[in-house]
């Protein structure tokens, strides 16, 4: 085994998180973090909102915030200034990944291909169907038997990359909107940490010539989850 190999698995990953809510998936990987069930070291948060409850979380976590959402003059920052120092805050931090955590807004090819490090992304549905958004009510008015997550790789086509993992759950016929989000939330609070551990130790590999690779397993991983 090399040496670069050996240090990975005894080094935390480290992971910036971009967020625009509530922050309730990086709360989970701040908890983990900080139980040492999950080897990462969360190098710093990105907002595109300066009313994110997730800001709260990382900072009373001590982890560092960068609050990208106006201008001086007190205009919303347009997504060309937001990625150009987006873009200087993440090199700053040098992380080996990046999670897009309830990000809402649509990153453009320039800044994913530019970007520091891999970037993944979590969305509440098992692509490649239903990709965008209200995916909950879309696959209720489908008639689908079954919904999930699925945690993919972001290209500059939106919620096409390759998707690493999935947990699923079976449709009921009492669901509504609200409730079909709230059931997915535990499926994303399990698999988001679940995935970037396989990230860590090697279980996945983020780089296509390796995903060929016989030792690895076929993607996506799923995990079968009755929420």
């Amino acid at each position: 085994m090399s040496d670069s190999h050996h240090t990975a698995h005894h080094q935390p990953l480290r992971v910036a998180v971009l967020v625009s809510g509530s922050g309730s998936n990086l709360q989970v990987l701040i908890d983990a973090m900080q139980a040492g069930t999950l080897p990462i070291e969360i190098v710093g948060v990105i907002s595109n909102r300066d009313d994110a409850y997730a800001l709260t979380r990382a900072t009373d976590a001590a982890i560092p915030v960068a609050v990208l959402s106006h201008v001086a003059s007190g205009k919303r920052m347009g997504i060309k200034t937001f990625e150009k120092h987006a873009t200087a805050q993440l090199e700053a931090w040098q992380p080996d990944l990046i999670v897009l955590a309830g990000f809402m807004r649509v990153l453009s090819a320039d800044f994913i291909d530019n970007a520091p490090a891999p970037m993944i992304n979590l969305h509440p549905s098992l692509l490649p169907a239903y990709k965008g958004l209200d995916t909950h009510t879309r696959v209720l008015c489908s008639g689908e038997r079954e919904h999930g997550c699925s945690i993919h790789v972001v290209t500059a086509e939106l919620d096409a990359g390759q998707v690493l993992s999935q947990a699923v759950l079976p449709i009921r016929h009492t669901d509504t909107p609200d409730s079909l989000q709230k059931r997915v939330q535990v499926l994303e609070h399990q698999l988001l940490p679940w995935t970037i551990l396989q990230i860590a130790i090697g279980g996945v590999s983020l780089t296509p010539s390796e995903q060929a690779s016989s030792i690895l397993p076929a993607l996506p991983l799923r995990l079968l989850i009755d929420a």
